[in-house]
């Protein structure tokens, strides 16, 4: 890999050689890979990407830690739709928003672009086996790509994992283990059991190149704008992988010239789990909190990849926004009402802090903001019912139509 010189530890320093297997260093901190931008400027730029017709991440493997013979995987991953969201804009009182329906990747989540790297590394590493511990879109984006490139998975998910995420593992032929107890307990197993059996680690906070994987969403952004830098960008934020990716991939493109100028980060977490956020607010050491919050994809006590999350929301001197469940699912109605876009709670968790963050003055009602949705809403049925409520139920009789229209202020 030409394009990459290293991969370095963001807590001690130490250097390793970019091999497939990597996971953390000996010190206990992340990798992080490091690359040759004065390479990449002589193989990318504005014009080649506006020529490529390869419409997925990887028309950005100039950017990415993989072997310039290394097949991307079967399922097209990545070039989800960027929305100008005028409508969403105006009731927010914001002067331009865009939407990136991560939803619309082949498993339904942004989590296919980490699970399609751990796939080419996997193979590139010689496994046909894959691990990994998740609330549900990690595990099934895994299942999936895994699946249409013949590798076996076993995936370890919490108990409350929604039922629509599991189908799709056991569809995918996943070896699925349930685990009756916390994301962290969930993770500790899949941890011993990866070290016993020596499966390829798809764990995000264990194998630095996942984030490589999911920093594809802002290189789309940034290209699908025009090359027209957001004042912010928002994500919803769980064990802190899809921001410090998203943080990489806007160093990226700085540092090879594609942009002149960084955007602000926007994290959001549910306040019944938000130890990411309150490190930020308090300005002291993150701690453990419960998992307390109906958005299972972000319900994260034990965020794995504090350090690079941090360290993102800090270098962009970011805003830090913390949402109740309840305005959750109201983002869910918002944007499904005014976009057409339905997101799972985790989905929505940016656009509800968006909504936060202008209502309490963090954000300046001129700035353009993009909002990344990064699963869809029919992975979480429940919850989508939750915020739209139940559907009118009436006889076939037209009066029995009209009393149900009276009884619901519906004027034809």
């Amino acid at each position: 890999m030409k394009n990459v010189t290293h991969a370095k530890c963001v807590r001690c320093g130490a250097e390793y050689e970019a091999v497939p297997g990597l996971t953390t260093c000996t010190c206990g901190g992340m990798l992080d890979i490091q690359y040759d931008y004065g390479y990449i400027r002589t193989l990318v730029s504005r014009e080649t990407l506006s020529g490529c017709r390869d419409y997925s991440m990887w028309r950005y493997r100039p950017f990415l830690p993989v072997e310039p013979d290394s097949p991307p995987t079967p399922l097209r991953v990545g070039w989800s739709p960027l929305y100008p969201a005028p409508r969403l804009a105006q009731v927010l009182g914001l002067k331009a928003l865009y939407i990136k329906d991560d939803g619309q990747n082949p498993t339904s989540s942004l989590k296919d672009r980490a699970s399609a790297m751990a796939v080419v590394k996997a193979r590139e590493a010689g496994a046909d086996t894959i691990a990994c511990s998740s609330t549900g879109n990690a595990a099934s984006s895994l299942a999936g790509n895994a699946a249409a490139a013949g590798l076996h998975t076993y995936i370890f998910v919490p108990a409350r994992a929604p039922k629509g995420k599991v189908a799709q593992l056991m569809i995918f032929g996943a070896t699925v283990i349930t685990v009756d107890g916390s994301y962290e307990d969930t993770f500790e197993l899949s941890k011993a059991a990866i070290d016993r059996w020596g499966w390829y680690n798809r764990n995000a906070a264990i194998n630095p190149y996942l984030l490589e994987g999911k920093k594809t969403v802002t290189l789309e952004i940034l290209e699908q704008l025009g090359w027209q830098v957001p004042d912010y960008i928002a994500l919803s934020v769980g064990d802190g992988c899809t921001i410090a990716g998203a943080w990489k991939g806007l160093k990226d493109l700085y540092a090879a010239g594609l942009i002149d100028r960084l955007p602000r980060l926007i994290s959001v977490q549910a306040e019944g789990c938000c130890p990411l956020n309150r490190a930020i607010q308090t300005g002291e050491p993150w701690s453990p909190m419960e998992e307390n919050t109906l958005a299972d994809s972000i319900a994260v006590g034990v965020p794995r990849n504090a350090d690079k999350a941090l360290m993102a929301i800090r270098e962009s001197q970011g805003v830090a926004v913390n949402v109740s469940d309840g305005e959750i699912l109201a983002a869910m109605r918002l944007l499904g009402r005014t976009c057409g876009v339905f997101g799972e709670p985790a989905g929505v968790t940016g656009t509800a802090g968006v909504k936060k963050a202008l209502e309490l003055g963090l954000i300046d009602p001129a700035s353009t903001v993009v909002s990344v949705v990064t699963g869809n809403g029919l992975k979480d049925v429940a919850n989508g019912i939750q915020a739209a409520g139940e559907p009118m139920l009436v006889r076939p009789d037209m009066d029995c139509l009209l009393s149900a229209f009276a009884q619901h202020s519906i004027t034809p």
